[in-house]
């Protein structure tokens, strides 16, 4: 079965849950008293997808204005993004969509974009709209999920959505080196000589 690597990236406001909802995905543990991130974080879990195995290389970016300038390193060459907004502040959900403005200009062409509504356990004190963010997820073609990294809902869903919109991998066309090729390949006319 192949294995590939694929670089995610998690953006969002400080104290939206990033750490915490990497921590649950890769190791099923929920910390109350998690410190904010500095600079970013790295964590691997391998997860199976159809015929592959995908293997999530996890950078948990900070959150506060400081740091936001260290984004794009993380973001750069990532296959998906995922943007994490408290369900309960609504300022985490404006910053959310200049992650996506910023991504849209500057990150890969071709990258996941999923939106986490975090925090889906307090939502007796909700400030958005899950149809809100569907709507805004739907206008830039993302992922949107709410999820509870405290109540580990939609934790591992949300990783599995973001693989199913991965392409499969297309071997190469000379295959002799057993080198792989992402996505789909452009046909080009050969030219022939004589």
């Amino acid at each position: 079965m192949a294995i590939r690597e694929l670089k995610v990236c998690l953006l969002g406001d400080t104290g939206v849950g990033k750490s915490s909802i990497v921590c649950r995905f890769v190791q099923d543990h929920f910390d109350h008293n998690i410190s904010p991130t500095i600079g970013a974080s790295f964590m691997t879990k391998t997860v199976p997808c159809g015929n592959e195995l995908h293997k999530f290389l996890i950078w948990d970016t900070a959150g506060q204005e400081r740091f936001h300038s260290l984004a794009p390193m993380y973001y750069r060459g990532s296959a998906a993004a995922v943007i994490v907004y408290d369900i309960t502040k609504q300022d985490s959900f404006h910053t959310l969509k200049k992650w996506v403005k910023e991504l849209k200009e500057h990150g890969p062409e071709n990258i996941v974009v999923a939106i986490a509504g975090n925090k889906c356990d307090l939502s007796d004190t909700r400030e958005v709209a899950m149809k809100d963010a569907k709507e805004y997820a739907e206008s830039i073609g993302a992922i949107v999920v709410e999820t509870s990294a405290k109540n580990a809902i939609n934790i591992e869903e949300l990783f599995q959505d973001i693989s199913r919109r991965i392409p499969p991998l297309i071997p190469h066309q000379n295959g002799s080196n057993g080198a792989m090729k992402l996505g789909r390949q452009s046909l080009q006319p050969t030219s022939r000589c004589c």
